[in-house]
């Protein structure tokens, strides 16, 4: 027993001895793992020795302190700014240029033909649904199907925004070429009709054609779709493309058309044999409609082209002058006929255009349209009306088509890069709901395309610095429409920017002298005078045509009074820091390594000042405030980077970066910049911003010397950033690396480096993830792979999707070269060429928290315990953080800022088939009682013993 008792006695010794050893082990790891490992002090003394360094820095050379005192010096008074609804919805006269001659290229072929462009076939047709039937039978085979693609894709040319289409594909059976749209009709934009061109090469021939089926389901589709009240609701048409009719269906005509014969019918004959030519010629004459035959590929155009004066008849005979415009585009031919001021890139613009016909009373009821006039109107130079000063620091305008799509806006992007600027396929059809994408209910959409006079509230992440960095605010909305136009346009404000501005008188003398300083320049895109409208006052720069205004020179000179009075009282109140810039250049003390490069400032007024401390072709960064920096200047629809980002930091601070850039050079530099309020207080109403260009091994050699400051009191430091055991970082709010020691890594997202680190940061609060939403992107994509009838709708999609996934394989391997399939499209594959699509991505932006000004913590990386420490930089939008470095932590993953594209599974076709709300054009001209429908086509004469067989019924049926 007592042996017992001793070996009992000995297990509770050796358990409680070896407890306690578990717990001076666990101890030992956790102080070793702790952040005591880096010292906080340390940290501390670094960043607060840097912030002081670089703030004394920044303020010394931009003179903010100086215009600070000076402003508030002055005697000043605040007001509310009123921008009235009917300044912004003014259209401002176009200059008028002569006619140009277009020339042919190099093989005698003019490429341009205006009958192509949206303006002449919105300005001459009225809105349509349109159904075209393509004959896929056998007789179609060979160069017969190739004309055919060409006439439908041609066809689709002439549609525009406010039409409906869908494409049929007949021969003893009924196929859609996009499957996924049976019975209905789409909206033939851009992306709606690139996507059908895709599927028109998958057509082949076979089989027999059946007619009769193919008319009635045309006819079928254009009942119902304008019973839902959808569509254009105007004009219809079928249009047939098939090398012959053995009948004139004149049965499925009288069921579905006659007597209002409301559906017209263009017949195209394709090939040179004309024995069923009577037939189809019959069809077009009984329905008010055209015949054309089509021989080769070359007759496709013209040809095609014909329908549209068919359509025109109705507007031509009611002598209706209707005044279209189109929606946002760039013109191709932009450069033959005229060139604008920038040369840099092609302009967005708008055609506003009318039909011009025959007026003679004894061609009345033939409709003659002679053509379309119309003028071109660059969109920036309807931004130029937009009161920029009035909106504030993020303000902006924009406006909208009565299809909701965008014609201007600061976050449309019509271009993309890829070795050059290429447009976007679907630049034009960009719907104001991918922009404004917080307003998931399309509040503020349905009520501009409605044409509605109001306001709406929103929260709202804006992005800037090419979608890198997120400012997040609050904006007011006020939305009314452009009168004579299909357009409404809307001003976005800012809360807490742009309520009130302040406003001083100087006197023209001193405004005008300080003014024409050589460092100040005006917004290059802002209207201080308008110089367009007289040819003599084209010449001047604004500033020029300020002192005509003035001094009374020129009375037919027309001015902004107001703004010119608030931008001379900014020349004067900031016209000290020019001989206090030029005494700091003189000063050979001052800048001898030559860090500092350039001091700039801009003022809500769109004036600016730069200075330079050193000779233009020693600048680290060329392209700094130059035209070529769009960002970085005063724009039309926006405040300069530096000055929007400086405005949302805290008052007294500044903000630094370095830009981000495709030219690895702008690496070099760091940006310095903070905003100059009279109050101490974020609500106090900025009146300017300042701001530096350093060089970025200067900056970085201020903060390495800050680094080497210790505290003990023999000089030898607990931590040093030169030593292996730790790394260190000075990163900004948005968390992109500004120093480290590895060069390369300036400029990056610091999760891309330290991923473990950044994650912890995002758990414990310190910076947040914002999820954000690019309807604009592009992607790379493999040509030829999107197909609608691979989506999972329903389970015998799922099976059709996967029996054309084995045929897809076993073509590959030429294993089953000889299975016919029998579907409407041939399964293709593409070859493995890459191409740019348009995609929906998601993309994170980070931001940290402002109310956490330290942190400390460990990560577990498989077992070893790694500490830091993040320490904000006092003044400064940085923080400093110090990483051990005794732990291997590669195997957890990074926190990167890569899109991701946004897959939709049961829902692919959602842009084709779901339409959003749009306001129909007001004007429709569908039929007239008086038209001539005789004149229905000349390619080919009826034979004499059909027209007597058939010309009373068709005399009966144009009478009615």
């Amino acid at each position: 027993m007592q042996r017992n008792r001793g070996i009992l006695f000995s297990h509770v010794c050796c358990s409680t001895l070896l407890c306690f050893w578990i717990a001076v082990c666990r101890s030992v790891v956790l102080v070793e793992g702790s952040p005591q490992g880096i010292p906080l002090s340390v940290v501390k003394l670094w960043a607060s020795a840097f912030g002081g360094e670089i703030k004394s820095l920044s303020a010394k050379y931009s003179g903010s302190q100086l215009l600070q005192k000076g402003a508030r010096s002055e005697r000043l008074r605040a007001e509310m700014p009123t921008v009235t609804m009917d300044e912004t919805s003014k259209v401002k006269r176009s200059r008028r240029e002569g006619g140009v001659k277009w020339h042919p290229d190099e093989h005698g072929v003019i490429g341009f033909d205006c009958r192509n462009r949206k303006w002449y076939i919105q300005a001459a047709t009225s809105p349509k649904d349109v159904v075209i039937l393509v004959d896929v039978s056998g007789s179609m085979k060979g160069l017969r199907l190739t004309i055919a693609r060409q006439t439908v894709s041609s066809v689709l040319d002439t549609l525009g925004d406010d039409d409906f289409f869908n494409i049929i594909a007949y021969n003893q059976e009924i196929h859609y070429v996009e499957p996924c749209l049976n019975g209905t009709l789409v909206r033939a934009d851009r992306a709606n009709k690139d996507h059908f061109r895709q599927h028109l090469d998958k057509l082949f021939a076979k089989g027999i054609g059946l007619l009769g089926d193919a008319l009635t389901e045309a006819f079928t589709i254009l009942s119902n779709f304008n019973q839902t009240g959808h569509g254009s609701t105007c004009s219809q048409a079928i249009m047939l493309v098939t090398d012959g009719a053995t009948k004139m269906y004149d049965s499925v005509f009288e069921k579905f058309n006659w007597p209002d014969r409301k559906v017209r019918i263009f017949p195209y004959l394709i090939g040179r044999e004309s024995a069923f030519a009577d037939n189809l010629k019959w069809m077009a004459c009984a329905n008010k409609g055209y015949f054309s035959q089509i021989s080769t590929l070359a007759d496709v155009q013209e040809n095609v082209m014909r329908y549209l004066h068919v359509m025109s008849r109705p507007k031509v005979i009611d002598h209706e002058h209707d005044t279209v415009w189109t929606e946002a585009y760039v013109d191709s031919a932009l450069s033959q006929a005229y060139r604008l001021k920038d040369k840099r890139a092609p302009s967005m613009m708008t055609t506003v255009a009318m039909p011009v016909f025959s007026t003679k009373n004894e061609t009345r009821n033939q409709g003659i349209l002679l053509g379309v006039a119309g003028t071109d109107i660059p969109l920036q130079e309807l931004m130029k009306i937009i009161p920029k000063h009035m909106l504030g620091i993020h303000g902006y305008a924009f406006a909208v088509t009565n299809n909701g799509y965008i014609l201007t806006h600061p976050d449309l992007r019509p271009m993309y890069q890829q070795g050059k600027k290429r447009r976007k396929p679907n630049y034009s059809s960009v719907d104001l709901s991918e922009v404004e994408w917080e307003d998931k209910d399309d509040i503020l959409r349905n009520a501009m395309v409605n044409r509605r006079t109001g306001t709406f509230s929103m929260e709202v992440k804006r992005t800037v610095d090419k979608g890198k960095r997120v400012l997040k605010m609050h904006n007011d909305y006020y939305y009314t429409d452009i009168k004579g136009t299909p357009f409404s346009v809307g001003v976005a404000l800012s809360r807490g920017h742009g309520k009130y501005f302040f406003r001083g008188n100087v006197s023209v003398e001193a405004g005008l002298h300080d003014l024409e300083q050589p460092d100040v320049a005006l917004a290059d895109e802002w209207t201080y005078c308008n110089t367009d409208e007289h040819l003599e006052h084209r010449p001047l720069t604004q500033i020029q045509a300020i002192r005509l205004f003035l001094t009374g020179r020129q009375h037919h000179l027309k001015c902004d009074r107001e703004l010119i009075q608030e931008v001379l009282f900014d020349a004067v109140i900031t016209a000290p820091l020019e001989a206090y810039w030029t005494g700091l250049a003189l000063n050979k003390s001052e800048n001898s390594d030559k860090g500092v490069e350039i001091a700039y400032l801009g003022t809500r007024t769109g004036l600016s000042r730069t200075n330079l401390f050193v000779v233009p072709e020693l600048l680290s960064n060329q392209d700094f405030l130059t035209a070529e920096d769009k960002e970085g200047v005063f724009n039309a629809d926006h405040f300069p980077l530096w000055y929007k980002r400086a405005a949302e930091q805290v008052p007294g601070t500044f903000v630094y970066s370095v830009p981000f850039s495709s030219a690895s050079e702008n690496k070099s530099v760091v940006l310095a910049s903070t905003a100059i309020q009279l109050l101490d207080d974020r609500k106090s109403p900025i009146v300017a911003a300042v701001g530096i260009q350093m060089k970025l091994e200067y900056f970085q050699r201020k903060f390495w010397t800050a680094c080497r400051q210790c505290t003990a009191l023999d000089g030898r430091c607990s931590i040093s950033c030169e030593s292996g055991d730790i790394n260190c970082y000075l990163i900004d709010n948005n968390g992109f690396i500004l120093v480290t020691e590895e060069i390369s890594q300036t400029g990056l997202f610091f999760g891309e480096v330290e991923g473990a680190v950044m994650n912890k940061l995002l758990q414990m609060g310190s910076f947040k993830r914002i999820t954000l939403y690019d309807y604009q992107a592009h992607c790379r994509d493999y040509a030829g792979s999107s197909d609608c009838a691979r989506t999972l709708l329903n389970p015998f999609s799922v099976v059709k999707w996967i029996l054309t996934e084995v045929i897809i394989f076993l073509l590959e391997f030429n294993f089953y070269s000889w299975w016919n399939v029998g579907l409407s499209v041939k399964a293709q594959r593409p070859q493995g060429k890459i191409k740019m699509v348009p995609c929906d991505t998601e993309y994170p932006a980070f931001v940290s928290e402002r109310t956490i000004k330290e942190t400390t913590g460990n990560i577990d990386c498989e077992g070893c315990f790694r500490s830091f420490v993040i320490q904000q930089i006092p003044s400064s939008n940085l923080f400093m953080v110090v990483v051990e470095n005794k732990c291997d932590c590669s195997s957890a993953p990074p926190v990167t800022i890569d899109p991701i594209e946004i897959m939709y599974i049961l829902d692919s076709i959602k842009t084709l088939k779901f339409q959003k709300d749009r306001k129909k054009p007001e004007s429709c001209h569908p039929f007239h009682p008086e038209e001539n429908a005789m004149e229905c086509g000349s390619a080919t004469g009826l034979s004499s013993t059909l027209t007597a067989a058939l010309f009373p019924l068709l005399t009966s049926l144009i009478s009615r």
